[in-house]
């Protein structure tokens, strides 16, 4: 055990490989900060392992665990001067807790601990200030009793609120010693009523039960949930912190504040955070005070009536700025630090790499490369490509007129519109029907973490630019608007009323802009932002290094010009089928598919070639020179057959068919398990000139190109859902055939190549025969995932939960390639190769554009991924990564 437990100057913390793995982030950060000289306060490290022997043993901790705890808190009170639980001088400890990698929130807290009806009054004679003692134990009883007893925060909010009615004060800080007293009796009150027990006493049982409860949080719902949406392996664990405390709430000379070393909204390089005077850290983060800002330059330019730290405690911010240059420097990262000031003496609590916006993390990235802290290697390393996603997020359409009702913190950028919601389970549910929304909450509790995701922008009353809310939503690229003390909400009405008398229900529709505070009251168009300047510099730093070719899915003009602007190096999948669904086209597709006769059928197929042919010039027009892959139709033909009694009509009228016919055909072709049923190169069999038709289109689509003298563009025509030798050939020759005749048509020659999906693990086992006809293969891993797991993807949402739950998924497959569907890539690309050299090689399902699996492609040697138009920026920064990390 005593490897399991460090003290933060303990020797033996040299010795270990990765720091972080085993103290966690805070924990290893602590130590370096002590190693480096700066104050911290004395403390001690249980380590991440201890979290996996805590959950076998039954959610317990251990005996040996506890003598060694009990050894290092020894420790601490050597260094301290202090005892833990001493009734004349006592210490005074924090329990936090710190996982592998930053959980902002997501777990918890205890400050103040050894805290009794003892305690505290040694605490009151030591200090000679008897209502920060006070202050301090009604904090312990409400924190502690919330996140190790379970009792619900709002008990103690509303007494505090009552209490502060009854003396007609504002805030906090203006209760005095005997309101704290009555309090603290209250509190008691409330524990010994929902709890049905007194509050504990022992020091020594409140140490372990909040150490016990810091590792239980790591199953937190909440915790879980951050974990999947960050893909954090749940194996990871936490670790625990035990440090002694140091007070802001001891008066005017004492504070805390959480700052970071650059701006993490823009990137600028200046200093950007937030303190209270005569708080604890808790204040800052909750948003309960809205806090002052650190530098001068930061108040003038927000019109604060409060005091910058560098005006009110300017000695103390000298050495805070000092420290934050050494920290950004030893870290070559942009810090995001915590600290507190107790009686004008300055400590370290915590240094972390702070959360930013993509457009900062890009501009600090490239700004540091020209400060010579970082290589431009590291500064494509250090971007996180999913981040990027947001970069190309809307901003509002100036020239528009809009209707500001209300004005908040800019505390995440991007423009948004949608309904108002006021709890998260309200913006999960209409997420799942597809509808916008706008979370609208007091102040954001970790409990949110689903609706914050749920919903497209966030919007909260209080709390500055280092509140909950503000901090997740950079994470998670969301806009957010915070602080906003304009609007007053009412949860029971289901109401907000800003302070000009704008009253928004439920269901309304507003715009929050995360970029200048600005609420807005219904929706406001908004524009694409200009990708340039530093993003373009990292991205052509990204592109000398990779290897892996980037394309993209599309079918339409305009995602296919957007994703050539964001840097798509050709198409990889272009859906003929989502073309048939155009309303000047649609009813063509059900003539054809409801013929009897292959003369019918002709008829109606010629009505759809002109305009299959036009929608192909006009992507080869755009991809001028780059490869097309377009895949013949696909999905079963019942997908495109009608729907309802207006479409059945109007059907009836083009084909001549009784409206029961058309519902008897309809339901003659309706298929039980269409995933497996009569689609993809089944479809090509049954109904060739269908086939003969798409690539009549492409081919003519080729030749008028030609004759425009545009740059030569390469179409690729992939067979789908390919299971034998015997398909791909009879489809290939198909596709040579209809190649020959548009060829002698027009008297000119036609390149192009065949290939196929690998979407069944069929294809993937008999890679080598399928190869001998195909050109290319490109991996359908949306499809190839669902038949290896023999797992719909349209049902899994109801159970893969519980798969994750349960650790037999660390990640939905869905989203990252499974290491068994990536076992089946590799056979095929293995037998692929070794039967035909010079086979293209790619993926163009949703994994296309997820990083983990981008790595993965990288490895296995693949040429290239497809992916959606927007996440074109984040394939060529993850492929680049990818290849540096080799």
């Amino acid at each position: 055990m005593s490897n399991l437990v460090f003290n933060f100057k303990s020797k033996k913390i040299k010795k270990i490989k990765n720091p972080k793995f085993i103290l966690g982030g805070k924990g290893a950060n602590l130590a370096q900060m002590g190693k480096l000289g700066l104050p911290v306060p004395p403390g001690f490290t249980i380590s991440t392992g201890v979290c996996e022997i805590f959950y076998k043993n039954n959610k317990k901790l251990n005996l040996k665990l506890i003598k060694s705890i009990k050894q290092e808190l020894k420790q601490i009170e050597k260094e301290c001067g202090k005892k833990f639980g001493d009734l004349e001088n006592p210490l005074l400890v924090s329990v936090r807790s710190g996982a592998r990698v930053s959980m902002p929130g997501m777990m918890d807290t205890i400050l103040n601990l050894g805290l009794n009806d003892d305690t505290v009054k040694a605490l009151a004679k030591k200090t000679s200030n008897m209502r920060f003692a006070k202050d301090s134990y009604r904090r312990f009883i409400q924190m502690y009793s919330n996140v190790v007893l379970g009792v619900e925060s709002y008990n103690f909010e509303e007494l505090i609120e009552n209490y502060k009615l009854t003396k007609g004060v504002l805030l906090d800080t203006d209760l005095d010693e005997n309101d704290w007293d009555g309090l603290i009796k209250d509190f008691k009150n409330v524990v010994k009523e929902k709890t049905k027990k007194q509050f504990p006493q022992d020091v020594y049982e409140q140490l372990f039960g909040a150490i016990s409860a810091v590792f239980l949080s790591w199953e937190s719902n909440r915790a879980k949930v951050y974990r999947k949406l960050n893909q954090i392996p749940s194996a990871w664990g936490t670790a625990v912190n035990v440090q002694s405390m140091v007070f802001g709430n001891m008066g005017n000379d004492c504070a805390t504040g959480v700052v970071f070393t650059r701006n993490p909204s823009n990137g600028k390089n200046e200093i950007y955070g937030e303190y209270l005077i005569n708080a604890q850290g808790e204040d800052v983060v909750a948003g309960t005070r809205t806090p002052n800002y650190i530098t001068k330059k930061a108040n003038k330019d927000s019109n604060s009536k409060g005091k910058s730290m560098e005006e009110a405690m300017p000695k103390v911010y000298v050495q805070l700025k000092k420290i934050l240059k050494l920290l950004e420097k030893f870290y070559k990262d942009m810090q995001d630090v915590e600290f507190t000031v107790e009686n004008s003496k300055l400590w370290m609590l915590q240094t972390r790499s702070g959360k930013r916006t993509a457009k900062s993390a890009v501009k600090i990235a490239v700004d540091m490369v020209k400060e010579k802290l970082i290589t431009k290697k590291e500064a494509v390393l250090r971007v996180d490509p999913n981040t990027l996603d947001t970069l190309l997020h809307p901003t509002l359409d100036e020239t528009k007129e809009v209707k500001t009702i209300a004005k908040g913190l800019p505390a995440s950028p991007g423009a948004t519109s949608g309904k108002v919601v006021f709890s998260s389970d309200e913006a999960e549910r209409l997420n799942g029907m597809m509808q916008d929304t706008i979370l609208v909450r007091v102040e954001t509790s970790p409990e949110d973490i689903h609706g914050m995701h749920a919903a497209k922008g966030i919007l909260t009353a209080r709390g500055g630019m280092t509140s909950h809310a503000a901090v997740v939503a950079r994470g998670m690229g969301r806009p957010c608007v915070s602080g906003s003390s304009e609007i007053d909400i009412n949860y029971e009405q289901k109401i907000f009323r800003t302070s000009s008398n704008v009253e928004v229900k439920e269901g309304d529709v507003i715009t929050i802009d995360g970029s200048t505070g600005r609420v807005i009251l219904d929706k406001v168009p908004t524009l694409k932002p200009e990708i340039s300047g530093d993003f373009s510099k990292l991205m052509s730093w990204a592109d000398s290094y990779r290897k892996l070719k980037v394309r993209t899915n599309s079918e339409t003009p305009l995602d296919t010009k957007t994703a050539r602007e964001f840097g798509a190096e050709g198409i990889g999948l272009c859906r003929t089928e989502h073309m048939f669904f155009d309303e000047d086209r649609i009813l063509s597709v059900r003539e054809m598919i409801l013929s009897k006769t292959i003369e019918d059928r002709n008829k109606a197929l010629a009505k759809l070639l002109p305009h299959q042919k036009n929608d192909f010039i006009q992507i080869f027009e755009i991809m001028s020179g780059l490869p097309v892959t377009v895949r013949l139709l696909d999905p079963p033909l019942h997908e495109f057959l009608p729907k309802n009694d207006k479409e059945i009509g109007d059907l009836s009228s083009v084909t001549g068919l009784s409206d029961n016919e058309i519902k008897s055909r309809t339901e003659e072709l309706h298929e039980h398990n269409p995933m497996l049923g009569h689609r993809g190169c089944r479809l090509g069999i049954s109904f060739p000139e269908i086939y003969e038709m798409q690539c009549r289109a492409i081919f003519e689509a080729l030749v008028e190109c030609k004759k425009k003298k545009l740059k030569s563009t390469m179409p690729e025509i992939m067979i789908p859902l390919v299971s034998t030798e015997a398909e791909i050939k009879i489809m290939k020759d198909l596709v040579i055939r209809v190649a020959k005749k548009v060829q002698d048509e027009n008297n000119t020659k036609i390149s192009f190549l065949v290939g196929t999906m690998i979407e069944l693990p069929r294809a993937a086992i008999k890679a080598k025969d399928i190869a001998k006809h195909a050109e290319f293969f490109s991996f359908g891993t949306n499809d190839l995932t669902q038949t290896t797991f023999g797992i719909s993807r349209d049902d899994s949402g109801k159970f893969l939960n519980d798969y994750i739950e349960n650790k037999i998924f660390d990640i939905d497959p869905f989203v990252s390639i499974d290491e068994g569907v990536g076992d089946l890539i590799e056979i095929a690309t293995l037998k692929g190769r070794k039967q035909n050299k010079k086979i293209k090689l790619g993926i163009c399902g949703e994994h296309g554009g997820d990083p983990k699996s981008i790595n993965f492609c990288s490895k296995t040697g693949l040429n290239y991924v497809s992916c959606s138009p927007y996440r074109v920026p984040v394939a060529r920064l993850a492929a680049a990564q990818a290849e540096l990390k080799k």
